[in-house]
């Protein structure tokens, strides 16, 4: 237990020291295309207007500000993040593009979340079931909080299994990504990402996470020759 305490503690301090640069390295990693990978989690999430949605491991918000139109101004979006620097960011960039909009941002742990059970009418989660310290934890959180046929998308960075797209992905994460955020003094903070996806679940292991946590539908979507994935699942 201690040894988990101490890695998350570790990885809520690599994502505040990252926050200023989080944005611009985000285009970097995804060569430009996480904005359209988060309109397709949105999506399948299938919010509504007049939904209470859940955005987790938010970031600097941007799935939560696309989740926002989507539920109205009569709907609600909670983002939660257990960086207080991120969560700023965020708050901010809402005040400027969506200030009409009901968004909440929650400094908490995806692992025990500060809501009730069957509460959410949709849920997204962007680059974060890679990072936290016990999945299928966070699963069962995901699941509590969801109203009952309720949708997650859950969206994230994966491990190719074709060989030739996984070399690409080292060589293009070992000899792109972590040098530019060498330049902004964040070296260490991203060359942690080769080792992160070589633990993270591919997505059939993650479909029988979800449904060893009583999520009644689970499905995988692999984008970009796999390495990028969306997970949804159903309540």
């Amino acid at each position: 237990m201690e040894n988990k305490q101490n890695s998350s503690a570790a990885i809520q301090e690599l994502f505040n020291r990252i926050a200023p640069e989080y944005d611009r390295l985000n285009q970097w990693l995804s060569l430009g295309q996480h904005h359209i990978w988060k309109l397709m989690a949105v999506k399948w999430s299938e919010p509504e207007l007049g939904d209470i949605a859940l955005d987790l491991c938010c970031g600097s918000g941007d799935l939560a500000h696309l989740l926002a139109p989507k539920v109205g101004l009569k709907g609600q979006v909670y983002g939660v993040d257990f960086a207080a620097a991120q969560l700023a960011i965020a708050a901010d960039k809402a005040k400027q593009i969506l200030p009409n909009h009901s968004l909440h941002w929650i400094e908490g742990d995806v692992l025990n979340l500060p809501f009730a059970d069957n509460y959410f009418d949709c849920a997204t989660m962007g680059y974060g079931l890679r990072n936290v310290v016990d999945i299928k934890q966070s699963l069962k959180e995901i699941y509590r909080v969801l109203k009952p046929n309720a949708k997650a998308a859950i969206l994230d960075f994966h491990r190719p299994y074709h060989p030739i797209w996984r070399n690409f992905q080292r060589f293009y994460l070992d000899y792109l990504v972590v040098p530019l955020a060498g330049f902004r003094g964040l070296k260490a903070e991203y060359a942690y990402i080769n080792s992160s996806l070589e633990r993270f679940p591919q997505g059939q292991e993650q479909v029988e996470l979800a449904k060893s946590v009583n999520f009644q539908q689970a499905r995988h979507y692999s984008l970009a020759e796999g390495m990028m994935g969306v997970l949804v699942v159903q309540k």
